[in-house]
């Protein structure tokens, strides 16, 4: 930073109660008053009135020798500003820089220390010192800019703020490999070097200026169209960063605004605002993260809903792009108790959805958008994750997420699967009816091998989604086995679960809340399972009838083609913590992912249920 150094004399001002005065022999006949501050001072002994046309014009009324009191309330910049002034006008050295530079330019303006008065006066002196020395400097342009803020009307009227903004914009368009001024950048891992300038070095130094001459110098850049929006839109994430709250370490609950902090979020709610308000229009400018943070901070803040709507439509745009920590919104509201705002998840979803289905359906732009909204099922099914471990999340936000997307933007339910696995897991107490709305959206149909094998020994899951799993595994491996063992094992578990054969007609079997029945069970009648006794003294149903009711293979044609599953889908995820466990299950149970046999499955269900003295002997 540049200084510049105006006389000789030691500084002889000394402070005695509310009152600045000058040492000398010369009693003082000139008294200034600014604000609480009473200034004695000399009007001919020493140069003050000759270089300061105000006080001539003040004093010229009155006696040489008679002492003057005038009152200069309104002087810009204040009791320092003036000092500065008379101790120019005593000849006692100051140091100028970028930091005081604007008070005792507006000052020297107030008091008319023009060349008019004096050649050579304060004023033309610290025009030089703006032109030569700080506009031709980065940090000083920044930080003379910065100091305007106090005297906002003084600096437009003087043309300091349009004379730094232009400065500042052209130092930024310059090439980077031609920046040859000291700049701050802190970015993790980076070390500067003159050969590697990175695009953004400028971004970290104007974040530190008020937002509205922040606002000024990207609207100046971005007029010239020099710069690519990416590097604009880096801006904006620097300055917010700065500014904004980090709504993610907020503790929830803990999050509510009080009325003492009611200045400071009408000030972040105006930087919000401004921020939105400056982002190009064009696509991968700023970060899906990025817009899912703001969208984040404009929830905390209570913005305006018109805000959060085009927050949440920019959003929409590349939530694709998206990362499950940036949907993990804190829970706003003090009346409810779980963590996670699921809802503001839901309403990027929904406008995702909107525009998606907008799209023209031409064979190459399909393709592209299968892709995205195959990513923003698997981001979501993902997400659900995350939120089904809040043991305070109900049931109706998972499913309302859940069943949000539609068919195809799943390829596979085995992330699904696990969400909803982690939820009952981690609300053990959750109702049946409950667990059936959870599981409504689950298509067994598109599980792969793996997951099945896990669902059907999971006690957990309702004994309608059990059934569902069984009949599609036995229809996908009927040429490999017996095709008799599944309806003895579903006679087996009705029996012990005592659930009679018209119930078990109801059940679904595919699809979401599609009743499909088997072709072969409308044929043949379902037995009373409570009369139905598979092993002692009392055989009635015999191995023959077992082969008659058997499920054919070709029972499958009565599901929609649409429900068909992909015979070579495998899992597209690492299972996560909780579910690590499932092939080690699997192994453990004597079941693996390539070969189910539904007969051990179930009487392993069986125990589970009801105990091993409930099992009767085979």
């Amino acid at each position: 930073m540049k200084f510049m150094k105006l006389g000789t004399r030691p500084d002889t001002f000394y402070t005695e109660e509310a009152t600045r005065s000058v040492i000398s022999d010369v009693p003082s006949d000139f008294v200034v008053h600014i604000n609480n501050i009473s200034y004695l001072l000399h009007k001919l002994q020493f140069p003050l009135l000759p270089k300061c046309g105000l006080l001539q014009r003040l004093c010229s009324d009155s006696d040489d020798s008679s002492t003057v009191s005038i009152e200069l309330h309104d002087l810009p910049g204040g009791e320092e500003a003036f000092e500065l002034c008379a101790k120019y006008c005593y000849g006692i050295t100051i140091d100028l820089s970028a930091h005081n530079f604007v008070p005792a330019f507006c000052a020297a303006k107030f008091l008319r220390m023009t060349e008019s008065i004096e050649k050579g006066n304060f004023v033309l002196k610290l025009e030089y010192f703006f032109n030569s020395c700080i506009l031709e400097g980065w940090k000083d342009s920044i930080t003379t800019l910065q100091t305007t803020a106090k005297l906002t009307e003084w600096s437009e009227n003087l043309g300091i703020i349009r004379k730094c903004i232009d400065s500042i914009a052209q130092k930024i368009l310059t090439a980077p490999e031609k920046v040859t001024w000291s700049y701050t950048y802190t970015r993790p891992g980076y070390k500067k070097t003159r050969e590697s300038i990175p695009r953004d070095w400028w971004t970290e130094d104007i974040s530190d200026l008020d937002i509205d001459l922040f606002r000024f110098i990207i609207t100046a850049i971005r007029s010239t169209y020099m710069l690519p929006p990416q590097l604009i839109g880096e801006a904006l994430h620097v300055y917010a960063c700065r500014w904004l709250p980090d709504t993610k370490r907020i503790k929830p609950h803990e999050s509510s605004v009080s009325q003492n902090d009611d200045d400071v979020t009408e000030k972040n709610r105006r930087i919000l605002e401004s921020i939105v308000s400056m982002i190009p229009e064009d696509r991968g400018s700023v970060s899906a993260g990025f817009l899912l943070r703001l969208l984040g901070i404009a929830n905390y803040l209570g913005a305006s809903p018109v805000l959060k709507t085009e927050l949440i439509r920019k959003s929409s745009l590349q939530i694709e792009e998206a990362t499950v920590s940036d949907l993990v919104f804190p829970s706003q509201s003090s009346s409810s108790q779980h963590l996670y705002d699921t809802d503001l998840v839901l309403s990027v979803v929904e406008s995702f959805l909107i525009l998606w289905r907008r799209q023209p359906p031409e064979t190459v732009e399909n393709t592209r958008l299968i892709r995205a909204i195959r990513k923003v099922g698997k981001l979501i099914d993902t997400y659900l994750q995350v939120v089904s471990r809040d043991k305070n999340m109900p049931v109706s936000k998972v499913v309302s997420l859940a069943e949000a997307l539609p068919d195809i933007a799943r390829k596979d339910h085995d992330d699904l699967y696990k969400a909803i696995n982690i939820y009952l897991k981690e609300h053990p107490d959750l109702g049946k009816e409950d667990k059936k709305r959870l599981c409504r959206s689950l298509d067994c149909q598109k599980l792969s091998r793996e997951v099945r094998a896990h669902a059907v020994k999971n006690e957990r899951l309702p004994l309608r989604t059990v059934v569902q799993v069984l009949f599609f595994e036995q229809e996908k491996g009927s040429r490999a086995t017996d095709s008799r063992m599944l309806p003895r094992e579903l006679f087996s578990r009705g029996k012990q679960m005592q659930i009679s054969g018209e119930e078990l007609n109801k059940l679904h079997l595919g699809g979401d809340e599609q009743s499909v029945r088997m072709e072969e069970m409308r044929r043949t009648p379902m037995p009373n399972l409570n009369k139905l006794h598979l092993g002692g003294d009392e055989q009635s149903v015999r191995l023959e009838e077992m082969r008659r009711t058997a499920m054919p293979e070709s029972s499958t044609r009565d599901f929609p083609k649409n429900k068909r599953p992909d015979k070579n889908s495998q899992l597209e995820s690492e299972i996560e913590e909780v579910e690590s466990k499932w092939e080690k299950d699997a192994r453990e149970e004597g079941i693996s992912g390539s070969k189910l046999d539904p007969k051990k499955i179930l009487q392993s269900r069986i125990r589970l249920d009801h105990g091993p003295d409930k099992v009767r002997d085979r």
